[in-house]
Protein backbone atom coordinates (compact mmCIF):
# COMPACT_ATOMS: atom_id res chain seq x y z
CA UNK A 1 0.00 0.00 0.00
CA UNK A 2 1.07 3.46 -1.07
CA UNK A 3 2.42 5.68 1.76
CA UNK A 4 2.32 9.19 2.67
CA UNK A 5 5.59 10.00 1.05
CA UNK A 6 4.26 8.82 -2.25
CA UNK A 7 0.77 10.25 -2.26
CA UNK A 8 2.85 13.65 -1.19
CA UNK A 9 5.15 13.24 -4.26
CA UNK A 10 2.07 12.32 -6.74
CA UNK A 11 0.60 15.56 -5.24
CA UNK A 12 3.11 17.63 -6.36
CA UNK A 13 4.33 15.64 -9.82
CA UNK A 14 -0.17 16.26 -10.59
CA UNK A 15 -0.04 19.56 -9.48
CA UNK A 16 3.19 20.91 -11.75
CA UNK A 17 1.97 19.25 -14.78
CA UNK A 18 -1.88 19.70 -14.52
CA UNK A 19 -3.13 22.58 -12.51
CA UNK A 20 -4.17 25.84 -14.34
CA UNK A 21 -5.49 23.93 -17.51
CA UNK A 22 -9.10 22.24 -18.59
CA UNK A 23 -8.50 18.71 -17.91
CA UNK A 24 -10.58 16.06 -20.24
CA UNK A 25 -11.86 13.50 -17.23
CA UNK A 26 -13.16 10.15 -18.40
CA UNK A 27 -13.65 6.91 -16.42
CA UNK A 28 -12.47 3.95 -19.44
CA UNK A 29 -13.74 1.40 -17.02
CA UNK A 30 -16.94 3.17 -16.44
CA UNK A 31 -17.09 2.91 -12.57
CA UNK A 32 -16.15 6.91 -12.53
CA UNK A 33 -18.39 7.72 -15.30
CA UNK A 34 -21.08 9.82 -13.64
CA UNK A 35 -18.66 11.45 -11.21
CA UNK A 36 -16.12 12.24 -14.44
CA UNK A 37 -18.91 14.44 -15.94
CA UNK A 38 -19.48 16.72 -13.10
CA UNK A 39 -16.12 17.86 -13.32
CA UNK A 40 -14.74 17.19 -17.14
CA UNK A 41 -13.63 20.06 -18.71
CA UNK A 42 -12.92 22.00 -15.94
CA UNK A 43 -10.04 23.90 -14.55
CA UNK A 44 -8.08 21.92 -12.07
CA UNK A 45 -6.71 24.60 -8.89
CA UNK A 46 -4.71 23.15 -7.02
CA UNK A 47 -3.88 19.20 -5.86
CA UNK A 48 -3.33 18.66 -2.29
CA UNK A 49 -2.36 15.29 -0.09
CA UNK A 50 -3.41 14.29 3.51
CA UNK A 51 -1.84 11.50 4.89
CA UNK A 52 -2.49 8.65 2.61
CA UNK A 53 -5.30 10.73 0.98
CA UNK A 54 -5.31 13.21 -2.26
CA UNK A 55 -7.86 16.03 -3.34
CA UNK A 56 -7.68 17.37 -7.00
CA UNK A 57 -9.27 20.77 -6.16
CA UNK A 58 -11.04 22.62 -8.98
CA UNK A 59 -12.17 26.16 -9.86
CA UNK A 60 -15.78 25.13 -9.61
CA UNK A 61 -15.29 24.04 -5.80
CA UNK A 62 -15.59 20.32 -6.86
CA UNK A 63 -12.84 18.10 -5.75
CA UNK A 64 -11.87 14.41 -6.66
CA UNK A 65 -10.92 12.34 -3.56
CA UNK A 66 -8.50 9.59 -4.18
CA UNK A 67 -7.53 6.76 -2.07
CA UNK A 68 -4.87 4.31 -3.33
CA UNK A 69 -5.47 1.28 -1.03
CA UNK A 70 -3.69 -1.40 -1.01
CA UNK A 71 -3.56 -1.18 -4.76
CA UNK A 72 -3.95 1.84 -6.22
CA UNK A 73 -1.54 2.72 -9.15
CA UNK A 74 -1.34 6.33 -11.27
CA UNK A 75 0.74 5.49 -14.81
CA UNK A 76 1.56 8.71 -16.83
CA UNK A 77 1.52 9.45 -20.40
CA UNK A 78 2.56 11.87 -22.82
CA UNK A 79 -0.90 13.58 -24.41
CA UNK A 80 -2.60 11.93 -26.06
CA UNK A 81 -2.50 9.24 -24.18
CA UNK A 82 -2.40 5.97 -25.89
CA UNK A 83 -5.94 3.79 -25.34
CA UNK A 84 -6.44 2.60 -22.01
CA UNK A 85 -5.16 -0.56 -20.13
CA UNK A 86 -6.38 -2.60 -17.69
CA UNK A 87 -9.06 -1.02 -15.77
CA UNK A 88 -8.56 2.66 -15.61
CA UNK A 89 -10.93 4.06 -12.95
CA UNK A 90 -10.03 7.49 -13.96
CA UNK A 91 -8.28 9.00 -16.63
CA UNK A 92 -7.22 12.50 -16.59
CA UNK A 93 -5.77 14.24 -19.57
CA UNK A 94 -4.08 17.70 -19.73
CA UNK A 95 -2.21 19.78 -22.40
CA UNK A 96 1.00 17.78 -22.80
CA UNK A 97 0.08 14.63 -19.99
CA UNK A 98 -2.29 12.30 -19.13
CA UNK A 99 -2.44 9.86 -15.88
CA UNK A 100 -4.72 6.69 -15.79
CA UNK A 101 -5.80 5.57 -12.38
CA UNK A 102 -6.48 1.82 -11.61
CA UNK A 103 -6.77 -0.12 -8.41
CA UNK A 104 -7.99 2.60 -5.71
CA UNK A 105 -9.78 2.12 -2.92
CA UNK A 106 -11.53 5.48 -3.17
CA UNK A 107 -12.52 7.76 -6.26
CA UNK A 108 -15.28 10.34 -6.00
CA UNK A 109 -16.34 13.78 -6.50
CA UNK A 110 -16.78 15.45 -3.13
CA UNK A 111 -17.15 19.34 -1.77
CA UNK A 112 -15.22 21.02 0.53
CA UNK A 113 -17.65 20.42 3.67
CA UNK A 114 -16.59 16.42 2.77
CA UNK A 115 -12.99 16.98 2.59
CA UNK A 116 -12.65 18.47 5.63
CA UNK A 117 -15.03 15.59 7.10
CA UNK A 118 -12.24 13.41 5.80
CA UNK A 119 -9.09 15.52 7.14
CA UNK A 120 -10.43 15.97 10.19
CA UNK A 121 -10.38 12.29 11.15
CA UNK A 122 -7.03 11.76 10.25
CA UNK A 123 -3.95 12.28 12.84
CA UNK A 124 -1.01 14.91 12.50
CA UNK A 125 0.62 14.50 9.50
CA UNK A 126 4.69 14.67 9.56
CA UNK A 127 4.97 16.07 5.72
CA UNK A 128 2.05 18.47 6.16
CA UNK A 129 3.24 20.17 9.45
CA UNK A 130 1.28 18.17 11.98
CA UNK A 131 2.11 18.76 15.24
CA UNK A 132 4.08 16.48 17.19
CA UNK A 133 2.29 17.29 20.71
CA UNK A 134 -1.24 16.25 19.01
CA UNK A 135 0.14 13.09 17.90
CA UNK A 136 1.62 12.34 21.56
CA UNK A 137 -1.43 13.32 22.98
CA UNK A 138 -2.74 10.48 20.76
CA UNK A 139 -0.68 8.27 21.99
CA UNK A 140 -0.62 8.83 25.46
CA UNK A 141 -4.19 8.38 26.06
CA UNK A 142 -4.15 5.10 24.68
CA UNK A 143 -3.34 1.50 25.97
CA UNK A 144 -2.62 -0.07 22.65
CA UNK A 145 1.01 -0.89 21.48
CA UNK A 146 2.81 1.53 19.84
CA UNK A 147 3.72 -0.71 17.24
CA UNK A 148 -0.26 -0.73 16.27
CA UNK A 149 -1.07 2.88 16.77
CA UNK A 150 1.48 3.77 14.21
CA UNK A 151 -1.23 2.03 11.56
CA UNK A 152 -3.98 4.11 13.10
CA UNK A 153 -4.74 6.99 10.48
CA UNK A 154 -6.59 8.60 13.31
CA UNK A 155 -2.80 8.80 15.54
CA UNK A 156 -0.95 9.98 12.98
CA UNK A 157 -1.63 10.15 9.09
CA UNK A 158 0.68 8.66 6.33
CA UNK A 159 2.13 5.95 8.00
CA UNK A 160 2.67 2.54 6.67
CA UNK A 161 3.83 -1.38 7.18
CA UNK A 162 7.46 -0.05 5.87
CA UNK A 163 7.52 3.03 7.90
CA UNK A 164 6.24 1.55 10.73
CA UNK A 165 9.09 -1.66 11.15
CA UNK A 166 12.16 0.95 10.18
CA UNK A 167 11.08 3.87 12.02
CA UNK A 168 10.75 1.56 15.07
CA UNK A 169 13.82 -0.25 14.38
CA UNK A 170 15.74 2.72 14.31
CA UNK A 171 14.63 4.26 17.56
CA UNK A 172 14.63 0.71 18.97
CA UNK A 173 11.48 0.63 20.20
CA UNK A 174 9.89 -2.43 21.75
CA UNK A 175 6.64 -2.27 19.67
CA UNK A 176 4.32 -3.64 22.13
CA UNK A 177 4.72 -1.00 24.18
CA UNK A 178 1.23 0.59 25.15
CA UNK A 179 0.97 3.96 24.36
CA UNK A 180 0.42 5.18 27.72
CA UNK A 181 3.80 3.26 29.11
CA UNK A 182 5.94 5.20 26.44
CA UNK A 183 8.27 7.53 27.68
CA UNK A 184 8.13 11.19 26.24
CA UNK A 185 11.71 10.85 25.61
CA UNK A 186 11.20 7.91 23.39
CA UNK A 187 8.07 9.13 21.53
CA UNK A 188 10.04 12.97 20.89
CA UNK A 189 13.03 10.25 18.90
CA UNK A 190 10.53 8.37 17.02
CA UNK A 191 8.76 11.33 16.10
CA UNK A 192 12.16 13.22 14.65
CA UNK A 193 12.99 9.85 12.89
CA UNK A 194 9.61 9.66 11.17
CA UNK A 195 9.41 13.05 9.95
CA UNK A 196 12.92 12.84 8.55
CA UNK A 197 12.46 9.14 6.96
CA UNK A 198 9.34 10.64 5.27
CA UNK A 199 10.99 13.43 3.91
CA UNK A 200 13.52 11.60 2.55
CA UNK A 201 11.12 9.04 0.82
CA UNK A 202 9.41 11.91 -0.78
CA UNK A 203 12.65 13.64 -1.93
CA UNK A 204 12.93 10.74 -3.83
CA UNK A 205 9.88 9.32 -4.06
CA UNK A 206 10.23 5.72 -2.39
CA UNK A 207 10.91 4.76 1.22
CA UNK A 208 14.94 4.32 1.87
CA UNK A 209 15.51 4.15 5.78
CA UNK A 210 19.49 3.69 5.13
CA UNK A 211 22.13 6.25 4.99
CA UNK A 212 24.35 6.78 2.44
CA UNK A 213 26.96 5.67 4.75
CA UNK A 214 25.51 2.63 5.17
CA UNK A 215 24.67 1.70 1.56
CA UNK A 216 28.04 2.92 -0.02
CA UNK A 217 26.55 4.83 -2.56
CA UNK A 218 24.62 8.15 -2.72
CA UNK A 219 20.48 7.39 -1.76
CA UNK A 220 19.87 8.48 -5.43
CA UNK A 221 21.71 5.20 -6.61
CA UNK A 222 20.44 2.89 -3.55
CA UNK A 223 18.92 -0.71 -5.23
CA UNK A 224 15.59 -1.48 -4.01
CA UNK A 225 17.01 -4.59 -2.25
CA UNK A 226 19.28 -2.45 -0.10
CA UNK A 227 16.80 0.41 0.67
CA UNK A 228 15.40 -0.57 4.35
CA UNK A 229 16.89 -1.97 7.11
CA UNK A 230 14.81 -4.36 8.70
CA UNK A 231 11.44 -4.46 6.31
CA UNK A 232 11.52 -8.41 4.56
CA UNK A 233 15.07 -9.30 6.28
CA UNK A 234 15.71 -11.88 7.91
CA UNK A 235 18.64 -11.30 9.52
CA UNK A 236 19.55 -8.10 12.04
CA UNK A 237 21.88 -5.38 10.18
CA UNK A 238 22.99 -4.29 14.24
CA UNK A 239 23.61 -7.86 16.24
CA UNK A 240 22.86 -10.68 13.31
CA UNK A 241 20.15 -12.10 15.23
CA UNK A 242 16.85 -13.44 13.41
CA UNK A 243 14.31 -11.01 12.20
CA UNK A 244 10.55 -12.30 13.36
CA UNK A 245 7.83 -11.23 11.89
CA UNK A 246 4.48 -11.31 14.54
CA UNK A 247 1.58 -9.44 13.38
CA UNK A 248 0.61 -6.45 15.27
CA UNK A 249 -2.56 -4.61 14.18
CA UNK A 250 -3.29 -7.33 11.27
CA UNK A 251 -0.19 -6.54 9.53
CA UNK A 252 3.03 -8.17 9.54
CA UNK A 253 5.65 -6.42 11.87
CA UNK A 254 9.48 -7.40 10.96
CA UNK A 255 11.36 -7.44 14.09
CA UNK A 256 14.77 -7.59 16.23
CA UNK A 257 13.68 -8.73 19.22
CA UNK A 258 16.82 -8.59 20.80
CA UNK A 259 17.83 -4.98 19.77
CA UNK A 260 14.26 -3.56 20.22
CA UNK A 261 14.06 -3.12 23.59
CA UNK A 262 13.50 0.32 24.79
CA UNK A 263 10.33 2.05 26.43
Amino acid sequence: MPEGHKTHHLAKLHHSILCDHPLRITSPQGRFRGDARKVNGQCLSTVRAAGKHMFYEFDSGRIIHVHLGRYGKFRQHDAPPPLPVGQVRMRMVGADHAFDLTGPSTCRVIDQAVRDEVVAKLGPDPLDGGRSSVAWENVRHSSKPIGGLLLDQAVVAGVGNIFRAEVLFETRLDPYTPGNELSKESFDRLWRSLRKMMRTGLKYGRIISVTSREAGVPLSEVQAKDRFRIYGKTECPSCGGPICTPEIAARKLYLCESCQTQH
